[in-house]
């Protein structure tokens, strides 16, 4: 009985061991025997079935065998077998464990369970400190949402971990995860590289899905945040389900690729999905005949699944991050020979053979094993390198921790794990050429590579074509010729809430940071490049014009030598300087003709020389303004036209004395003041008071008013400085000319031939006229006041000119008969007046003679007509009414040195210059009558 009770009792251990054994067996599907156990978690089947029905704690079933996370189980178990091989660790060899937790995060805690425990069990200890697993390290898992579960389990024991894919964010907490060890990048550098990405192209508007696992999240949340330092805006957030078969799963991808429709103006996608998510996306675009720029984060960006999909041409461009990839030597060809080794248990490449058979299984031929090169076309290689890496972490590690030197490894192999944290945080080996090393938190800084899914016929490969680098945080694309296929003709996507802002405009910021409206510059202000926030102000001696992308400098505008108006000036100012030189060499030559004399040659000398100032003070409203220019225009102008104007008031004066009859006392009081030297010098000298004045108390300068805001020309043109006395060295003038129209005026009936009279008549008009024009021509048309009042000075000028010296120089040179024709007219004026004199009835014969002396006085004295200084009134000599008049041929009318220039009668008697009393005798006598 006894017997039989132990019987019964071994029988129950053994049945109970053997099923612990067979569980084992279905957990770790492949298992290499060896002096240290790596345990891997590998999630070669990619669903759990029928999870959301799990009522009880039952055995999971898995199915959707995945290629990819095979290959990189194989690339372990070739890099393991390489350490071996090499003899890297002397006397050590590295076994293997490989459990599938079907990607899904509760099965990897079953299989970390089954991976630690000892004879189907793991203890419940208060201190691990002690605990020695066979299984020393965890290799995995590939997802973060199976990786921070089985990080945190692991933790308990500080049994260290590392991954070489999963890049959450909060793995890089050592409070939270002291033994995890990953060879790739924190996700905070992903969102921070996606971002830059985005902004590379000049994308600012995009639309962000994800999946509602830890990883997911994290990556959502620190894309958000990245987004908005790098200037990108959200323009919708969609969340799916990650349970592949979640019963609403489908309707949400119908509700996500609905919204990434309706958003036309986000044509960019970020999209943080499993690549079995991804697909079922792209089928729902494609189904619907969409497209869009895609976004891939490090989950898919390389993934088989995707870039083999039926029809993925047809979504549009997919651009993303993966990490830095390498080649493994020999490991293509491990895959093409793909066998196991003796004593090896490898139920997945088993499993790899029956599936991917490719060939007729009603055909005779050896269905056992698909074709050699199966693996190699169907993924994308160089992502498994950082399993090869991994493996070589743990090996130096290894190495350190066990003492190895080149003939063995004296440490104790069955060592407890938390060891081998501390020696991890201190690995730095080199690996093909690479520096490789953890950083503080557990992670490798070695940047990520940015790859372009490109159609390689009907499926998609992956082509690096740019660097994200660390620690500087940028993005360096190296690809410049980048084929777009979303686009016609190649060009690049746009995918902005607004049109970016040219140059030249600054961005009104809306609610959202990316919408906005573009605003142009204002004047002063510019903008060199696309979307600013604001415009710069333009640096000193800059300006710019509304909406002006650049700064330039303000052109000086003022008259040029080159340019059409002082071209012209100058021309005219040369013809009227050669006028002057012309009329002074013909009023010299023939300055004793009778109508030269009658000119009077010095004051048209004085005149000349008036009118050669006036026109060199037009020269110099060229050329660039300065001080000096400014006051020598006004006041030559000022000094040689009022010289100019005394020496014509001089010749009105004289003829108003000469030919004009009143009150003879009065005469004699008019006669007083002609003294034509001194009224020249005395009229001019006034003019040069006010020019002084003017000078002293407010000069004129250079005009500092600042141009005009709209103007890119900065006019320079000379300021008058006081109005006032602008204004009364123009009046003076004005009224000196007055003057003489006033008294030329009143000489109007002398005869032409020796009378200047209506020229000078006429030349005040032109001056009045023209100045006239000049003042609202000068106020209203601020830019012309140089040149306006430069052609006013001209026309003047040359009124005068072709007035009072013209028509002298042509008499002197062809007029031959001019002597005899004066003389008769000059007879025939006086016969006139004496004529209307008669006719009088008031006055008395016997007064008639005296009246008519009274009323012409001659001008007799040769000397007095050369100087034109002293006018000699003397009584007219005239015959009585028997005597004949002389004609023009008699040789009594032939002038000599004593003849009047202004005879208008011959006397029988004497002359005034043998009676110089008569004149005199003559007022008495009439004064008694």
């Amino acid at each position: 009985m006894q017997r039989t009770m132990w019987f019964h009792l071994l029988s129950l251990v053994l049945w109970a061991a053997l099923v612990q054994t067979d569980e084992n067996s279905s957990q770790c599907l492949v298992h290499a025997d060896g002096d240290i156990i790596i345990g891997m978690l590998t999630s070669a089947h990619a669903t759990v079935d029928n999870l959301q029905d799990r009522v009880r704690p039952s055995e999971f079933t898995c199915s959707n065998f995945d290629l990819l996370p095979f290959v990189q189980m194989l690339a372990a178990i070739y890099t393991i077998d390489s350490i071996n091989d090499s003899g890297f660790l002397p006397g050590v060899r590295l076994g293997y464990t490989v459990c599938d937790p079907c990607a899904d995060a509760t099965k990897a805690l079953h299989c970390v369970e089954h991976l630690l425990s000892t004879n189907g069990s793991l203890p419940v200890l208060d201190d691990y400190s002690e605990f020695r697993p066979k299984v020393k390290f965890i290799l995995g898992e590939r997802y973060s949402l199976l990786t921070i579960p089985v990080a945190r389990l692991l933790s308990v024991y500080l049994i260290p971990q590392i991954s070489t894919t999963a890049s959450a964010v909060v793995l890089s907490d050592l409070l939270q995860f002291p033994s995890f060890f990953r060879v790739i990048p924190s996700d905070v550098h992903q969102t921070k590289a996606l971002a830059q990405l985005i902004s590379h192209f000049g994308w600012n508007w995009v639309g962000l899905v994800s999946m509602d696992d830890d990883y997911g999240r994290g990556v959502h949340q620190s894309f958000l945040k990245s987004a908005e330092e790098a200037g990108v805006c959200v323009a919708y957030e969609e969340v799916i389900p990650h349970y592949l078969d979640h019963e609403q799963k489908g309707q949400h991808i119908k509700e996500v690729a609905k919204q990434i429709r309706d958003s036309p103006e986000a044509q960019v996608v970020m999209v943080i999905l499993r690549p079995e998510l991804v697909k079922m996306l792209f089928e729902e675009m494609i189904r619907t005949n969409s497209s869009r720029v895609w976004i891939a984060s490090d989950a898919w960006s390389r993934s088989g699944v995707v870039t083999t999909m039926q029809d993925i041409n047809k979504v549009g461009d997919i651009l993303g991050l993966n990490f830095v990839t390498g080649t493994i030597d020999g490991f293509t060809d491990y895959l093409q020979k793909l066998t196991v080794r003796p004593g090896v248990k490898n139920d997945l490449i088993k499993e790899y053979n029956q599936l991917y058979s490719d060939c007729d299984p009603d055909s005779s031929e050896d269905c056992s094993k698909p074709s050699a090169d199966h693996l190699v076309k169907n993924v994308d290689l160089p992502v498994v390198y950082g399993e090869r890496v991994a493996v070589w972490s743990i090996a130096h590690a290894l190495r350190e921790l066990l003492g190895c030197n080149e003939a063995f490894c004296p440490g104790e192999t069955d060592f407890p794990p938390y060891k081998l944290v501390e020696k991890l945080h201190k690995v730095n080996f080199t690996l093909d050429g690479e520096r490789k090393f953890f950083d503080k938190n557990g992670d490798f800084e070695n940047g990520y590579d940015v790859v372009m899914l490109v159609p390689t016929g009907e499926i998609r490969q992956a082509k690096v074509f740019g660097r994200f680098t660390l620690p500087q945080d940028k993005v360096v694309i190296t690809e410049k010729n980048i084929t777009w296929t979303s686009t016609l003709n190649s060009t690049l996507p746009v995918s902005q809430c607004t049109p970016s802002c040219p140059n030249g405009t600054f961005k009104k910021v809306s609610n959202i940071s990316c919408c906005y409206s573009c605003i142009s510059c204002a004047e002063g202000t510019y903008s060199d490049s696309y979307d600013q926030d604001d415009c710069h102000m333009c640096p000193n001696d800059t300006w710019s014009l509304r909406g002006w992308s650049k700064c330039e400098p303000r052109t000086k505008k003022y008259l040029q030598w080159s340019e059409a108006l002082p071209v012209a000036t100058l021309v005219g100012v040369g013809l009227g300087l050669l006028l002057l030189i012309t009329a002074f060499v013909c009023f010299t030559i023939h300055r004793h003709s009778l109508i030269i004399r009658s000119a009077n040659y010095l004051m048209s000398c004085f005149m000349m020389v008036g009118l050669a100032v006036s026109f060199g003070s037009v020269v110099l409203f060229m050329d660039e303004p300065s001080i000096h220019l400014c006051r020598a225009q006004q006041i030559m102008y000022a000094l040689g036209f009022t010289l100019c104007v005394s020496c014509i008031l001089v010749k009105a004066f004289r003829t108003f004395l000469a030919f004009m009859a009143f009150d003879p006392i009065r005469r004699d009081r008019l006669n007083r003041l002609y003294k034509p030297l001194i009224v020249m010098v005395l009229v001019t000298s006034v003019q040069g008071l006010i020019c002084l004045f003017w000078l002293i108390f407010d000069t004129p300068h250079v005009d500092p008013t600042p141009p005009s805001n709209q103007s890119m020309e900065h006019i320079l043109q000379c300021s008058e400085g006081s109005k006032v006395c602008f204004v009364v060295m123009h009046g003076y003038v004005a009224l000196l000319a007055f003057i003489c129209f006033l008294l030329a005026f009143k000489g109007r009936r002398v005869p032409q031939d020796f009378n200047e009279t209506g020229v000078i008549i006429f030349s005040m008009l032109i001056h009045l006229f023209v100045w006239l024009c000049f003042i609202p021509i000068y106020i209203t048309k601020n830019e012309s006041r140089p040149i306006v009042q430069a052609s006013a000075i001209l026309v003047s000028n040359y009124g005068i000119i072709f007035c009072l010296f013209v028509p002298k120089c042509y008499r002197a040179i062809w007029g031959k008969r001019t002597t005899e024709r004066m003389r008769a007219r000059l007879l025939n004026f006086t016969q006139t007046r004496k004529h209307a004199s008669m006719d009088d009835d008031l006055i008395t014969e016997g007064s008639k003679t005296d009246t008519l002396s009274s009323m012409f006085p001659i001008v007799r004295s040769l000397e007095s007509v050369d100087s034109g200084f002293r006018p000699a009134s003397t009584s007219l000599s005239s015959t009585s009414s028997q005597s004949t008049l002389p004609s023009a041929e008699d040789p009594s009318l032939n002038l000599s040195r004593a003849d009047s220039v202004f005879v208008i009668g011959v006397s029988e008697g004497p002359t005034d210059l043998e009676r110089p009393d008569m004149t005199v005798q003559e007022r008495h006598r009439s004064q008694s009558m």
